[in-house]
């Protein structure tokens, strides 16, 4: 860690792609479909509604044409802003009050005011962050204190995007991975973690999915 990089680093090759390609390339074309199957899905969405207070304003990073927030009635937000890849599937979101597109590999800054937010989610996307450290300090940053980070991810993946790190390790082991950015990004409380395993039924089950929780700490200086 140093004055100019407040941060600290992870070896250089853990966030090593298939495909060095430019991100911007390979999201240049809208993809309208689903990334999770629905009981996947139905996990996302029941998380969201236990950790996020009604009338949240939250920040959907990494977004797309479906954010898997709970309908209105459910859970009532306030402004719902998104960031993602490709604006063709940013405009098709129905539950987006206002999104930008922004590539967080190339630039990790978030163009938005400190403590903006009561809640951001991260749905599917953390495994293809090659500068995850200053995204989650970025997170911390916008977050109010106390407010939450719902990290949600399958064993799903474009494996030619995915970081090194994350194909590297076992499936059960990547909440570890996220829960390790965190600590290192600073400015979150201990994380907890929700697993989803689908009943294994004559077809083989479904999706899983884990759920990353943290909050933005209280403390002061952190």
């Amino acid at each position: 860690m140093t004055e100019d990089n407040p941060t600290p680093t992870l070896p250089a090759e853990w966030f090593d792609k298939v495909d060095p390609a430019p991100d911007a390339e390979f999201y240049r074309d809208a993809r309208l479909v689903q990334h999770i199957d629905d009981g996947a899905i139905a996990a996302v969405t029941a998380a969201i509604a236990r950790h996020v207070a009604p009338g949240s304003n939250l920040l959907d990073l990494m977004s797309s044409w479906v954010s898997h927030l709970p309908t209105a009635d459910v859970l009532p937000l306030g402004r719902v802003t998104g960031l993602g890849m490709n604006a063709a599937e940013l405009a098709r979101n129905p539950r987006l009050a206002d999104w930008a597109v922004h590539d967080l590999n190339a630039d990790p800054k978030l163009p938005y005011a400190d403590a903006s937010f009561d809640a951001v989610t991260i749905t599917v996307s953390v495994q293809y962050l090659t500068r995850p450290l200053e995204v989650m300090a970025e997170v911390a940053r916008v977050l109010r204190p106390g407010g939450v980070l719902l990290v949600a991810f399958s064993n799903r993946m474009f494996a030619t995007k995915a970081v090194a790190i994350w194909q590297s390790v076992d499936e059960a082991q990547r909440p570890q991975v996220v829960a390790a950015y965190l600590q290192a990004a600073g400015g979150f409380d201990e994380p907890t973690v929700e697993e989803h395993r689908p009943a294994r039924g004559w077809r083989g089950g479904g999706d899983p999915l884990w759920v990353v929780v943290a909050r933005r700490s209280r403390a002061v200086g952190d």
